[in-house]
């Protein structure tokens, strides 16, 4: 496994790859025992979501891989259909999943989501559109949503 860690207009993000597949994103400088090494694959991670973080990609070409338990594979499978600039709530995805009573374990799932940005768990709000809980903090979650051109409809 290679990482980097790359400055970026939301602060400091860390890529980590395997054999050509990106693996993880995370707010912050957290390598841990991750070999510090920039790749030319890192590279093109970080230029896509600097291309997203401008306002200038809606989807990701590279390949990712997505890690969890078959619950929280299946969140991130809905998250992924979420259209870009649009918000869901938890049990929007809850009921996506054909399990409408676990809301709870829909935040936990987006919780260990360890591709944040390209599984888009910042497009999940709580009741009435009011943001709640991001692993990056709330203000970068509505700087994401913001890019996205998403205004909150009251």
């Amino acid at each position: 496994m290679n990482g980097f860690v790359y400055q970026t207009k939301i602060g400091e993000l860390t890529f980590i790859e395997e054999n050509g597949i990106l693996i993880e994103i995370g707010f912050g400088s957290a390598l841990g025992s991750v070999l510090e090494k920039e790749t030319s694959f890192l590279k093109e991670a970080k230029q896509q979501v600097e291309e997203y973080l401008e306002g200038n990609r809606k989807q990701f070409t590279i390949p990712f891989k997505v890690q969890g338990t078959s619950f929280q594979k299946s969140v991130y499978e809905a998250l992924l259909q979420i259209p870009y600039g649009e918000v869901r709530s938890y049990s929007d995805i809850a009921r996506a999943i054909q399990n409408p009573k676990a809301v709870r374990a829909v935040g936990n799932a987006n919780n260990h989501n360890r591709l944040p940005i390209l599984i888009p768990c910042h497009r999940v709000v709580g009741k009435n559109g009011k943001m709640v809980g991001y692993a990056g903090g709330l203000s970068i979650k509505e700087t994401l949503l913001t890019i996205e051109g998403y205004t909150k409809k009251d």
